[in-house]
């Protein structure tokens, strides 16, 4: 278990974290998410023990995180981090060595990962890529370089930061699928996207920092539940006139070929569905669930309101 307690970052007078805490189970994808400036880099940094917090607690299963701990922990920064003038197989050997493993298991352990991530790719030679520069490769495929040595070695703990920049769509099921695996596996993995899509579709916990400080935390159920959108979307002919007589019921309009029907919370919804559920031929009927997205920018509007 990853665990993050009452963590707090000075840089000088300037304070990046403030008084953080989380924690992240084997085999869980959890989000840490925010604007830019908001404090992510700098936990990841005091996370992987490149930083050390002003005040506050980091470990991996107990044991503080250092030079004894970070063989266990692969990272993939949101900016190119790779050696431009060497060739991918000298890069991974360069990587898997800082992470304490042998020549032989990188060079094995880099053919698996480049066979899985270019077995669909047609006239793929294995031995040419591995001897191609860095900087001989595309934006896309330095990303998936870039990936695969920070799962060379198959790390108990990842880091992800925007992990899909630069990638097609084919590439991004690519990687969402080893990051699901690995989390099957038991890998602990933090992951940090703009995307909400992205975010949405892996993570079940979250932090969303704003200033350094958590503004919103919690299961992503739980925090969907809270935020539930006061909107019931209908398609089909009701009594809109019984509809509007409920109590709690603020307006029925009609957008398009459905009706909106807003409420002034989550029970009025059962009252709006006896009625509805009268009528013969409704094809449409939802309470609409907010998007992480709105989420986001409404409570994090709400910070910068305070």
């Amino acid at each position: 278990m990853l665990k993050v307690e009452n963590v707090t970052k000075y840089y000088d007078t300037f304070k990046a974290v403030d008084n953080l805490s989380f924690t992240a189970q084997e085999g869980e994808i959890f989000g840490l998410l925010g604007i830019n400036g908001a404090g992510k880099t700098t936990t990841f940094r005091m996370i992987m023990g490149l930083l050390e917090p002003t005040s506050g607690n980091i470990t991996l299963n107990d044991k503080k995180i250092d030079y004894s701990v970070t063989d266990k922990i692969g990272f993939l920064t949101e900016e190119r981090s790779l050696l431009l003038k060497l060739t991918v197989k000298e890069q991974a050997l360069f990587y898997g060595n800082l992470k304490g493993m042998k020549d032989k298991d990188i060079l094995k352990r880099l053919d698996a990962l480049l066979t899985k991530f270019y077995q669909k790719e047609k006239d793929f030679d294995l031995e040419k890529f591995k001897n191609k520069k860095i900087k001989e490769l595309s934006k896309g495929n330095q990303q998936k370089v870039q990936f695969i040595l920070a799962i060379l070695n198959d790390p108990k703990l990842l880091i992800l930061d925007e992990p899909f920049s630069g990638l097609d769509p084919f590439n991004i099921e690519l990687f969402k699928e080893e990051i699901s695996n690995m989390a099957k596996k038991g890998s602990i993995i933090i992951f940090s996207s703009h995307r909400m899509d992205h975010v949405e579709l892996f993570c079940k916990k979250l932090v969303v920092l704003l200033r350094g400080k958590s503004v919103l935390e919690g299961n992503l159920k739980d925090i969907k539940e809270k935020y539930r959108k006061k909107n019931i979307k209908v398609i089909g002919d009701f009594d809109i006139d019984k509809v509007k007589d409920i109590k709690g019921v603020v307006s029925v309009t009609k957008l398009g070929n459905e009706y909106e029907i807003k409420i002034e919370d989550k029970s009025v919804a059962d009252k709006v569905f006896k009625v509805i559920s009268k009528a013969d031929n409704i094809s449409k009927y939802e309470i609409e669930e907010p998007s992480l997205n709105e989420i986001f920018i409404t409570k994090v509007g709400e910070a910068y309101e305070e």
